[in-house]
């Protein structure tokens, strides 16, 4: 059985060692490393590659990481029981560069949790139930467990959810993506742009698919790059630095 939230609010974070690989090499990161004297964001799920764990929890906090880090965030934590070797190559192709991930290979921080799950029925093993947690100082201040039912319910621990409860008044910056071409300029001045302002964004380079015609039919330009924020097409890098120049005085680059 699930231990409720409010069992767990209030109580110090189990204390682990992990066996993590940041930078391509081994090194044990301890909870103290992770809380101590911060306010963490953790969200575990139960495995990297998995459907809803990829289309929509890890993205989402990526995307909402600027938004956290504005209302007093530290660092955005992702728990798995699953290896190093793992995790950082789910990281490398969901591009989620704003999290820091975490492998609970053995199961001992997510066990410690009350929250580690038998999976042996889909071949898994022992994983984590899906959650999310505010840490501050290593004591949890808010948890959100996701029900204890059939499946895989996604239904609390997401991102907008725990910035919700962070700051009800919150507002999240809207998805950009923007279409470039490999050696451009242009493109290098609207990314740049982009990253001076703290915009988390999704470049779609040209390629044999992401052609001219293709730009073209969406954008209705053919001139590159073309970068749309929240389904609204901006244009090319003059237009990005006149949307941003336009933001109050303190987003201004």
């Amino acid at each position: 059985m699930l231990p409720s939230a409010e069992a767990l609010e209030g109580k110090p974070v189990p204390r682990v060692t992990f066996k993590a690989r940041p930078n391509d090499q081994w090194r044990d990161v301890t909870t103290d490393e992770l809380f101590k004297g911060k306010t963490v964001v953790v969200f575990a799920l139960p495995g990297a590659f998995t459907p809803t764990c990829s289309s929509a929890h890890l993205p989402r906090y990526n995307e909402l990481a600027p938004a956290f880090r504005e209302n007093g965030v530290d660092d955005i934590v992702c728990m798995a029981v699953n290896d190093a070797f793992v995790l950082q190559s789910w990281q490398a192709g969901q591009e989620a560069g704003n999290i820091t991930m975490i492998p609970d290979g053995n199961g001992d921080f997510t066990e410690g949790m009350g929250l580690l799950v038998d999976k042996r029925d889909l071949g898994f093993g022992k994983r984590s139930w899906r959650y999310s947690m505010l840490v501050k100082d290593g004591i949890i201040a808010k948890m959100f467990i996701e029900p204890d039912k059939e499946g895989d319910p996604f239904e609390v621990s997401d991102a907008d959810t725990m910035l919700r409860y962070i700051n009800p008044d919150a507002a999240p910056r809207e998805p950009v993506v923007m279409f470039s071409k490999p050696g451009c300029p242009f493109c290098a001045r609207a990314k740049a742009v982009l990253k001076a302002n703290g915009i988390v964004f999704t470049d779609i380079p040209q390629d044999a698919k992401i052609t001219t015609s293709v730009l073209r039919a969406v954008s209705g330009g053919t001139t590159w790059p073309q970068v749309f924020i929240g389904g609204k097409l901006i244009g090319d890098a003059e237009a990005v630095a006149a949307h941003f120049a336009r933001q109050a005085p303190a987003e201004v680059n």
